[in-house]
């Protein structure tokens, strides 16, 4: 019985060793992929500011005619939302958090008598949504990882023709904004209509000059000097939405896969650690099990001569 139970967690031993060094491998390529990512952001900003820098003077410019465009609707009652997620599990609660967060949204609001749709950019999304009885409307994978910009052009090829034709009222984004290494924050916030600026200065996303976490530190100047446009601001503005929307789009995309890949580190880790801590538990109850299969060999062995000595004595 004993050295039936050894072989048995001999076995189990050998299968967890197995999985900690697949989630050791996978801990170590995401390590190497979250430089990567990070590298990515600070290359992306620019464009990103520079873009939000041309919004912020032509929609100074157009003021009150800018329509829709700008501002936050007061009761929107069709409202388009961007979910951006992993293709892949094994990242903590990285979907999980995200998922929720645009499950409370839509229920929250439907409650109110609004009607929602979703956008899911990941393939995790669908299955979670699915069976929470939420719709997509539309869904996108195989580039969470590491997305590119036409990556980010399709989604929001889905997102801004709807909102130009009036089909949807508002669009809300919810990703995980990439503050720090150690630190990613769920957020929601309107990608559509453009926020308005304050004292020429665009949306706080774009404001970030790193990745270091400080998010406020540097930010876009205040305008400066006298801007003519040509065309008029508001034909401008209405130009600059779908390019406003597609580099909104890959920078959140971009810090969502620094997000996961800083995710999938953290839970590979934990994952290593627990595997190690299992083997030498294992290993413990194994030794255990087979000091306890020696001695009762030994007292078998001890027993039998007992009786072999207890008969030769009898016969003498």
């Amino acid at each position: 019985m004993a050295g039936g139970q050894e072989r048995v967690l001999r076995r189990r031993i050998k299968s967890v060793q197995a999985t900690k060094k697949i989630t050791r491998a996978m801990e170590l390529i995401a390590s190497s992929q979250i430089v990567r990512a990070q590298n990515r952001i600070r290359a992306g900003a620019p464009y990103q500011r520079g873009i939000a820098r041309v919004l912020a003077e032509a929609a100074a410019d157009a003021g009150d005619t800018a329509g829709r465009v700008l501002g936050v609707p007061e009761s929107p009652q069709r409202v388009l939302v961007v979910a951006l997620v992993a293709d892949r599990g094994l990242c903590g609660g990285y979907n999980a958090n995200v998922l929720r967060t645009v499950e409370r949204l839509v229920r929250a609001g439907r409650a109110e008598g609004r009607e929602y749709r979703i956008v899911a950019a990941g393939k995790k999304a669908q299955s979670y949504l699915r069976f929470r009885g939420l719709e997509v409307t539309e869904a996108f994978t195989g580039f969470s990882d590491r997305p590119t910009f036409e990556d980010a052009r399709r989604v929001a090829a889905a997102v801004t023709p709807r909102f130009a034709a009036e089909d949807v009222d508002q669009v809300m984004i919810v990703s995980t904004r990439f503050v720090s290494a150690g630190t990613q924050v769920v957020e929601t916030r309107q990608l559509l209509p453009l926020p308005e600026p304050t004292d020429g200065v665009p949306h706080p996303h774009f404001e970030t000059e790193s990745v270091t976490g400080d998010h406020g530190a540097q930010g876009v100047a205040a305008r400066e000097g006298y801007t003519e446009f040509e065309p008029d601001a508001t034909e401008l503005l209405v130009e600059l939405v779908p390019c406003y929307v597609e580099a909104a789009l890959f920078g959140a995309l971009l810090e969502a896969a620094a997000s996961e890949h800083t995710a999938r580190q953290r839970a590979m880790a934990a994952a290593t650690d627990n595997a190690e801590e299992l083997v030498k538990t294992l290993t413990r109850i194994m030794n255990r099990a087979r000091q306890d299969a020696i001695t009762t060999e030994i007292m078998e062995i001890v027993g039998g001569a007992e009786s072999l000595r207890q008969a030769a004595k009898a016969q003498d």
